[in-house]
C-alpha cells in the first residue's frame, strides 16, 4: 500500500520549507520501507494569480482523498476579500475536512537555550472549529458583525459536541502516551455559560479516565504559570482562541515558533501545519528554518501509523539541533534551509531503521 500525502506549499517561505520537508519525509519513509506518494497542488497567491481562488475546489477534493495533507504557511492577512477569491486555505481545510483538533506540542530541544532557562514539555489540545474565530465556525457562519456603524460585535460559539470531541481527544492522547495529567483551561468566572458548558463536557470525560489527574486553570493564570512553572502542565485542553494564544506562548518558552510542530486532526483526515507564518521578508533567500513543518510532518506520519518514519525524523531533528554546526542561521548556525535538510536526510539514512 502506498501512503498518499498532498503537499500545499503556500506563500512566502512556504515553497522552500515544503521542498525541505518533502525530502525528509521521503527519506524517512524509504528508510522504514514505506511506499509514499507526494503530490503537489497550488494554493495561496500562486493559485489566485492563476485565475482561481487562493484554494480551489480541486484542491479541497484532493485533500479529502489523500491520506494526509502537509500545509505550508499562507499570507492570508494580505489576501483580497473573499468575494475576490481571498480565502484562508487553512480555515477552509479545517472546515471541509472537519479538523476539530489542533494538537500543538511545546517541547524544548537539548542544547538549545530557552527564554527562561527552563525546559518545557507539554502538549496543547485546541478546539479548532468553534469559539470567536469567524472563518472556522462551522455552525454560525461569520462570528463578527456590526449591528450599527461604529459598533462591532463577535459571537462565541461553544457546543457540547465540540467540547466533548476535543476533550476526548486530549484524554485519549494523554493515556496512550503515558502523560499523567490533563488541565482544562477556561475563563468560566467571566464567560459562565459558554465556558461553563465546555467545562461540564470535559469533567464528564475526565470521569472515564481515573488513571489521569485532572484540574482546571483560568486562562490568565495559565499564561502566568507557563512562564513561572511550565512543569505544572502536561496536557492542556482548551477552546479555540485560548489555545491559539497559549500555544504560541508555550512554544516560544520552549525555544521558538520556528521549532514548533502542529497537527490538525479530524475523524477521517489530518493536516500537518507549521505554527509560524509565511515570513515574506526572507522568502527565496534560503534562510528559513524548516523545523516546524518537518516536525509537523513527523506528527502526521505518526498519526497515520508510520511510527518508525516519524521516529527517524524526530531523532534526526534532535541530533542536528543539538550541535551549533548543524543548525540554521536563526539558531546561530551556518546552514541555510536546504543544507539543513541535507543534514537531516544524511542522519536519517545513517540511522537504524
Amino acid at each position: 500500500m502506498t501512503l498518499s500525502l498532498l503537499c500545499l506549499a503556500g506563500d512566502g517561505i512556504g515553497p522552500e520549507i515544503m521542498a525541505a520537508t518533502k525530502r525528509i519525509v521521503a527519506a524517512a519513509c524509504a528508510r522504514s520501507g514505506e511506499r509514499i506518494e507526494l503530490t503537489d497542488r497550488t494554493i495561496g497567491f500562486a493559485s489566485l494569480e492563476a485565475g482561481d481562488s487562493t484554494i480551489g475546489d480541486a484542491v479541497i477534493e484532493a485533500a479529502l482523498a489523500a491520506d494526509g495533507v502537509i500545509l505550508g504557511p499562507v499570507s492570508h492577512n494580505d489576501y483580497p476579500p473573499k468575494e475576490d477569491g481571498g480565502l484562508n486555505p487553512s480555515g477552509v481545510l479545517r472546515r471541509k475536512l472537519d479538523l476539530y483538533a489542533n494538537i500543538r506540542p511545546a517541547q524544548s530541544f537539548s542544547g538549545l537555550p530557552t527564554p527562561t532557562g527552563r525546559d518545557v514539555d507539554l502538549v496543547i489540545f485546541r478546539e479548532n472549529l468553534e469559539g470567536f474565530y469567524a472563518d472556522r465556525n462551522l455552525y454560525a457562519g461569520s462570528g463578527e458583525f456590526m449591528p450599527v456603524p461604529g459598533v462591532a460585535m463577535a459571537m462565541r460559539l461553544i457546543t457540547e459536541r465540540g467540547s466533548e470531541r476535543i476533550g476526548r481527544a486530549a484524554f485519549r492522547f494523554a493515556e496512550s502516551t503515558g502523560r499523567k495529567k490533563v488541565t482544562a483551561v477556561h475563563k468560566a468566572n467571566v464567560m459562565r455559560t459558554s465556558d461553563g458548558l465546555f467545562l461540564e463536557a470535559i469533567r464528564r470525560i475526565a470521569e472515564d479516565y481515573p488513571g489521569l489527574a485532572y484540574d482546571e486553570v483560568l486562562v490568565d493564570a495559565a499564561a502566568a504559570l507557563l512562564v513561572r512553572d511550565p512543569d505544572r502542565f502536561d496536557v492542556i485542553v482548551t477552546t479555540n482562541m485560548f489555545g491559539d494564544i497559549l500555544s504560541d506562548l508555550a512554544t516560544e518558552l520552549a525555544g521558538g515558533l520556528g521549532l514548533a510542530a502542529s497537527l490538525n486532526v479530524g475523524p477521517q483526515n489530518a493536516a500537518a501545519q507549521a505554527q509560524h507564518g509565511s515570513a515574506p521578508d526572507i522568502a527565496g533567500q534560503d534562510r528559513a528554518n524548516p523545523t516546524s513543518l518537518i516536525g509537523s510532518a513527523a506528527m502526521l506520519l505518526r498519526h497515520l501509523g508510520q511510527a518508525k518514519a516519524a521516529a527517524a525524523i524526530d531523532s534526526a531533528l534532535k541530533t542536528a539541533l543539538a550541535h551549533p554546526e548543524t543548525r540554521t542561521a536563526d539558531l546561530g548556525g551556518p546552514l541555510g534551509t536546504q543544507a539543513f535538510a541535507s543534514v537531516l536526510v544524511k542522519l536519517i539514512e545513517e540511522s537504524d531503521a
